[in-house]
């Protein structure tokens, strides 16, 4: 089977840019501690590339 991310949030969206909100919508996170399990496609990694600083990421098998 193909490894997925677990991606937790894990600092503020306060005082960051709103195309920083729409990313971390897209990721289906809500707040900090939330965490969502998403597929390793280019799409999502590249999502999780713009927000790294405010997400903490690990690979599952899925």
């Amino acid at each position: 089977m193909k490894p997925k991310l677990k991606v937790r949030m894990v600092k503020s969206l306060s005082n960051r840019p709103h195309p920083q909100y729409r990313i971390i919508a897209g990721l289906g996170l809500r707040g900090v501690g939330s965490e969502v399990v998403v597929d390793n496609t280019p799409s999502f990694r590249g999502m999780i590339k713009k927000v790294l600083h405010l997400v903490r990421v690990e690979e599952v098998e899925g």
